[in-house]
């Protein structure tokens, strides 16, 4: 959409009541219902995604092939945003009266959105938020160790660093290849390095540097028979991936849904196990902060902007009726294609395996010979592509990531193929 449309549309959104709104996402959603009934089966492309592909509000025509990064809204998500904060604008009497019992609602959507009880989830800013919260707040003593792999995002890395400082206790990185060959190398590589002082294991689920996707279960069940902690970073997960908590065995666990299903940001995740949250304190206090029995007590941060919360819901439901694990296939067929593409070029290396087990919705890859800037700037200029660089030199993992979204299609992904083959050619 071009910016003067754009504009015009969110002028016109902003101007509409509140029924407008509500009958607007009404009709999109009858389009989705009509959509699947029409098209029960998954399709590698086709009218199905084209048409799905129109509830998202591209400025300029860009290609957006970044949400690893931050995502775009669909309309429905839009709309509730522009609802909530028109009545924040015209009835702030609403902001602590109504929405307190709608923020309950959104809570128990979350739960069941990513298989976990109402009492387990709290929502936040970010998973930067998330993970603070589980490092400054875990009991730990001088001298007790967290094992992280090789593989962490700064928002991972740098609060078990803090508290490494802070109370002295020991992170100890694991080396992980960039791709593993399979889970079992992944899981291997942290059971050698447990021993007695070892109380926590920290993880990215969704590695942001080489799209891998860690296999939580299998770490939890290891971790678990030696009374470990495990907390998860999974700032890609929530909308990527059809996720279920207590199937993963999982402990802690933080996640952006303004990356992959739509959200606004300023909305994070954090999920606490019932079983693991008499281990974890609060790190912001106020009314609710000793609330034992809920994981309420960690997002005790004070008036919010209860819109962004709300909007959370819509983009739950937006894709609810898509459809979860519809979504998922998509993102990985459409992942799968490019790395089978990027695979036949000479000179490419990809950092992502093509085990769709472990991995999904990120591809990271590099051309010998050739910046990863360079690829970046061509794929924007000659196709209105946006990926990112990754990584770094001294791990070898610089390159290029690619995110591959339901809004994505296969002559998208054979842009990105034809552009690294024009590079690779000289």
């Amino acid at each position: 959409m071009k910016r003067r449309r754009f504009l015009e549309y969110f002028t016109a959104a902003s101007a509409m009541s509140v029924i407008s709104l509500n009958r607007l996402n009404a009709e999109i959603y009858t389009g989705i219902d009509d959509l699947n009934y029409q098209y029960p089966q998954d399709s590698p492309d086709g009218k199905y995604w084209d048409a799905l592909r129109k509830h998202f509000l591209f400025e300029d025509d860009y290609i957006m092939m970044n949400n690893g990064t931050l995502g775009p809204m669909p309309e429905p998500v839009y709309n509730e945003l522009i609802k909530y904060f028109k009545m924040q604008v015209t009835n702030p009497y609403d902001c602590y009266n109504y929405f307190p019992s709608l923020k309950n609602e959104v809570h128990q959507k979350l739960a069941d959105f990513i298989g976990a009880s109402r009492d387990e989830v709290a929502i936040n800013r970010n998973t930067t938020e998330g993970m603070n919260i589980i490092a400054g707040g875990t009991n730990l003593e001088e001298g007790d160790e967290v094992l992280i792999s090789s593989l962490e995002h700064p928002g991972g890395y740098y609060p078990w660093k803090m508290r490494e400082k802070r109370s002295g206790i020991k992170v100890i990185e694991v080396p992980l290849n960039s791709p593993p060959k399979n889970k079992e190398e992944i899981i291997n590589s942290f059971r050698e390095r447990i021993n007695d002082k070892t109380k926590v294991i920290s993880v990215s689920h969704t590695v942001y540097i080489n799209g891998l996707i860690f296999p939580l279960k299998e770490l939890s069940e290891m971790a678990h028979k030696n009374d470990i902690l495990v907390a998860a970073d999974s700032a890609h997960g929530f909308g990527m991936l059809n996720l279920n908590m207590h199937d993963l065995g999982i402990d802690l666990w933080a996640s952006s849904p303004y990356k992959w299903s739509g959200a606004p940001t300023g909305c994070g995740i954090l999920f606490v196990s019932k079983k693991a949250q008499d281990r974890i304190w609060p790190v912001i206090a106020s009314s609710g902060w000793d609330n034992m029995d809920s994981a309420s007590r960690f997002e005790t941060l004070g008036q919010r902007a209860d819109p962004l919360v709300f909007a959370l819901k819509e983009a739950m439901n937006f894709q609810n009726r898509i459809g979860r694990d519809r979504i998922e296939r998509r993102i990985k067929s459409l992942a799968l294609y490019l790395k089978e593409g990027l695979s036949e070029i000479d000179g490419v290396r990809l950092h992502t395996s093509m085990d769709t087990e472990i991995s999904a919705g990120l591809t990271a890859f590099s051309l010998k010979g050739v910046e990863p800037g360079h690829i970046v700037n061509y794929l924007l200029e000659r196709y209105n592509l946006v990926v990112r660089t990754i990584g770094r030199d001294r791990d070898n993992t610089r390159g290029v990531r690619v995110s591959t979204n339901i809004f994505v299609s296969k002559e998208h992904v054979d842009m990105v193929i034809e552009g690294v083959k024009h590079l690779a050619s000289g």
